[in-house]
């Protein structure tokens, strides 16, 4: 190697000093950085305390300043403790009925918590002697909690209507209320059928349904039999006759049945006073002895049959007047402020634009069907075939598809803009792929389930 010259002796010097001091404003720059890291943690350290100590404070004057219960259930602030959670053969939301009863078979369990009460089973004494009850839940599956004044139901298939004129779970508030049927009750667990509900879905109350109360038309229908059964007396019985058909044939009733009629009215004159009364109106209200009663009501509804055949329609308008006659009569006796009236559905209820859908399966879905046993079954032959855990046999199981199918449970999107692709969904621990076609939905595959469902 050949020496270096002067000129490149100090070049070289002169760059060794300047990378001795580089590295010692390195050094220096790395120190700062360390100290302003810890001087940065310090900061920081105190200002969560300060913070944390705003926030104590806050909780405190809250506190203080919290209403008590009853003043908060008196403003409607209340916080809500599930009395249970729903076990059912739905574990998910896609394909889960819409409604109840839209398929029958579908069962679950609801085993009340032994946090509500110390015996739950003492809570259920006395229900088992109502056939359906009323479940009120939580959407607790919604998704997201905003909601919109205006919805598209699927039976609607895309029109929108208000929020309150549906059952769409998404509400201001998430509350659900089904109508299950009740088969039976084990201690503090409720064996329901009918249901439309997934599982793990957080019950909140139980009330039994009274048909009495909670359906007007029964109601009416009640009114209307114990107006009939007061009426149905051995004495003196008021009778609304049609004028136009009792006054033109009550000679000759009274002519027919002229023995009879002087045989009961020597009887008991307190029973037989027989009193007309006129009146400009249409109908005339005569009180008479039951015997003759029915004589006349026999004979009123042959004139009205014959009055049918031989006027059409003028006759038919006929045939409802003894039931308007009886509401009249019962209005007299049960007077109401206001109209009432039975009870009336929105029209597209019972005439949706989507039409229920013909379910049919493939022999290959039939045969996977019939795989699976309920779980009552035992057998070391049955041990390795797919159990059911809810539904009792593999009719029952494919009543139920057939439920869930015919009400087409496709959202809107899916039906407008994936017609051509499977649904998917799960019933009890079977896994069932199917595809829809212009009116009809057909069941391709049911497999068992692959993974572990969550029961509660």
């Amino acid at each position: 190697m050949t020496p270096l010259c002067d000129c490149c002796g100090e070049y070289i010097n002169k760059l060794n000093e300047q990378v001795s001091v580089m590295r010692k404003e390195i050094k220096n720059l790395r120190q700062m950085l360390d100290s302003a890291v810890r001087a940065h943690r310090k900061h920081l350290v105190s200002v969560q305390a300060a913070v944390s100590k705003i926030n104590l404070s806050n909780d405190e004057k809250e506190r203080n300043h919290l209403p008590s219960p009853q003043t908060a259930l008196e403003q409607g602030h209340i916080q809500t403790v599930p009395i249970g959670y729903i076990s059912s053969c739905f574990s998910m939301k896609n394909g889960t009925p819409r409604q109840p009863t839209v398929c029958g078979p579908s069962r679950g369990e609801l085993r009340i918590k032994q946090s509500v009460f110390n015996n739950p089973e003492h809570a259920l004494v006395g229900l088992e002697q109502f056939s359906h009850v009323w479940i009120l839940f939580l959407f607790h599956k919604n998704g997201h909690l905003s909601c919109k004044a205006k919805v598209k139901p699927p039976r609607l298939n895309g029109q929108r209507v208000g929020v309150y004129s549906t059952r769409s779970p998404h509400r201001p508030n998430a509350l659900g209320l089904t109508l299950a049927k009740l088969d039976r009750i084990e201690g503090d667990t409720l064996h329901l059928s009918g249901i439309d509900m997934i599982a793990g879905t957080p019950v909140l109350d139980i009330k039994p349904y009274i048909p009495e109360y909670d359906s007007p038309d029964t109601r009416i229908n009640l009114d209307l039999e114990q107006f009939e059964s007061n009426t149905d007396q051995p004495t003196a019985t008021p009778l609304l006759v049609n004028r136009e058909v009792t006054m033109s044939n009550l000679d000759k009733v009274l002519e027919t049945e002229n023995a009879d009629v002087e045989i009961l009215f020597s009887k008991d004159k307190s029973e037989t006073d027989v009193s007309f009364t006129h009146s400009s109106s249409a109908s005339e209200q005569l009180f008479l002895p039951k015997d003759l009663y029915s004589v006349l009501e026999e004979v009123e509804a042959f004139m009205i049959q014959d009055d049918i055949s031989q006027h059409g329609c003028e006759g038919k308008s006929r045939l409802s007047e003894s039931a308007k006659r009886k509401q009249t009569a019962l209005a007299m006796d049960h007077p109401c402020y206001g109209e009432e009236a039975c009870a009336t559905i929105a029209g597209w209820i019972k005439e949706p634009p989507v039409a229920s859908l013909d379910v049919r399966f493939t022999p290959h879905a039939e045969r996977q069907l019939a795989e699976f046993v309920p779980t009552h079954l035992t057998g070391l032959l049955e041990s390795d075939r797919p159990r059911f855990k809810f539904l009792h046999s593999s009719e029952e199981a494919a009543a139920a598809i057939k439920g869930v199918l015919s009400a087409d449970p496709r959202s809107v999107y899916r039906r407008t803009r994936c017609r051509d692709r499977l649904f998917f969904f799960t019933l009890d621990t079977a896994d069932i792929t199917c595809w829809f076609g212009h009116g009809f939905a057909e069941v391709l595959q049911v497999r068992p389930v692959e993974r572990h469902i969550v029961s509660v």
